[in-house]
């Protein structure tokens, strides 16, 4: 889409296992440093698995009002906090009501799963009936729609559910928007939730969670660690943030997407090298210019065997000193919301000229020859970076960036 508008980030924030900014989860990731640890619960747990990437020492009233707080589940709650930050970086705090040129779009797998299982079990077997606000603050739909009543975005205004695809999805259709001339700015992002009780049963219940620490493309990995937070990113028509003088952070140059179209829960390595493919002409460029890629790298045992299968799909002979690194054991795996964290440490790495590493990596695995980054960053010019994200339902989407032409 050479033609088409440039869309570039002007600012971004973020909520996760590394704290409230964007700044700590990107450091966290570039300096290896896991977030992980024992799993707290309103309720007893009986699981096997107790370890997560949860959002620690959150106090929600810091940032919303006692008006705000009844309408807003956790995932609504981090939410608002990462678009604030964003919304500050990118020099529009004070520009408000955003009107209809701007959109809110929101990635998310369940939306308010705290509300879903503390609120309604909890209320109805103590109290004996719901809050009254319960279903407004469940429904996926609070999370974009919360946000445009902050910021008087009245322009597109929905939540998509792609579940793991979730954030990468919004954030690619937004850029989309902007690109076609529907709108000149978008609220995107993702947010997710699912460190509950009942939810970490039910993932364990598929054998994906490890028990100890998740090693992406590692030989010897046994899973998946559950993650928590938000990413929002404020995403402009290149030439409306030159207009009012905004940094580009990055440009948003490709997004791609397909469906594998074969399994619920398998992933197809041929349709996750149709979305990287797609991704790249979306850009405009070929396989030989991505410098990095941010893996989709969960740590199970099919998952990364098959990621690999697609890199080396699109990548070729070059992908052996490609660096391909997932971040995850870092942050864990935020479901919906994981592509928009990712998304935050690929800006990073691309800023900083640093490719995260993979951390907890043992030893190479015949089933996953790629360059993982093991363990320690890998200072190096990146210019244009890949992004990840292949979800349950064979949904896959991906996000390509560069640096921005002053940076």
């Amino acid at each position: 889409m050479a033609d088409a508008r440039r869309v570039v980030v002007t600012g971004m924030g973020a909520v996760s296992a590394a704290g409230v900014g964007a700044k700590p989860l990107w450091e966290a990731a570039r300096d290896g440093r896991s977030c992980v640890s024992e799993a707290h619960f309103v309720r007893p747990y009986r699981g096997r698995i107790r370890i997560a990437a949860q959002v620690q020492d959150f106090e929600p009233s810091a940032y919303l009002s006692a008006n705000e707080l009844p309408l807003c589940d956790p995932v609504t709650q981090y939410l608002i906090v990462a678009a604030d930050e964003a919304v500050a970086q990118a020099g529009l705090a004070a520009e408000k009501p955003m009107g209809p040129r701007t959109a809110t779009i929101i990635g998310t797998g369940i939306g308010g799963m705290h509300t879903i299982e503390n609120g309604l079990y909890l209320s109805l077997v103590e109290q004996g009936r719901p809050d009254p606000l319960t279903v407004p603050r469940l429904i996926p739909s609070a999370c974009p729609s919360l946000l445009s009543i902050r910021y008087g975005a009245t322009g597109p205004c929905f939540a998509v559910g792609s579940a793991c695809s979730s954030a990468t999805q919004a954030i690619g259709m937004a850029a989309h928007l902007i690109r076609s001339g529907v709108i000149d700015r978008a609220i995107a992002g993702g947010t997710e939730d699912c460190v509950t009780n009942s939810s970490m049963l039910a993932w364990e219940a598929l054998r994906v969670l490890t028990p100890d620490a998740c090693r992406p493309f590692s030989k010897g990995r046994n899973g998946m660690v559950l993650g928590a937070g938000a990413g929002v990113f404020v995403l402009e028509a290149e030439e409306i943030a030159a207009s009012r003088g905004a940094e580009a952070l990055v440009e948003l140059a490709g997004y791609g997407t397909s469906a594998d179209a074969k399994d619920p829960v398998r992933p197809d390595a041929a349709g996750a090298a149709t979305c990287m493919r797609n991704t790249l002409s979306d850009a405009g460029i070929e396989a030989e210019e991505v410098d990095y890629v941010n893996a989709h790298g969960t740590g199970t045992t099919v998952n990364d065997a098959t990621e690999s299968e697609a890199l080396a799909a699109i990548f070729g002979k070059r992908l052996a000193n490609l660096p391909v690194s997932s971040t995850k054991p870092i942050h864990g795996h935020a479901l919906g919301a994981g592509g928009a964290l990712e998304l935050v440490v690929t800006i990073g790495a691309v800023r900083e000229n640093i490719a995260p590493p993979t951390i907890n990596w043992r030893e190479a695995d015949a089933k996953c020859p790629v360059d993982a980054v093991p363990n320690e960053a890998r200072p190096m010019p990146i210019r244009t970076a890949l992004s990840n994200s292949f979800a349950f339902g064979g949904i896959n989407a991906s996000l390509i960036i560069r640096r921005a032409a002053a940076a």
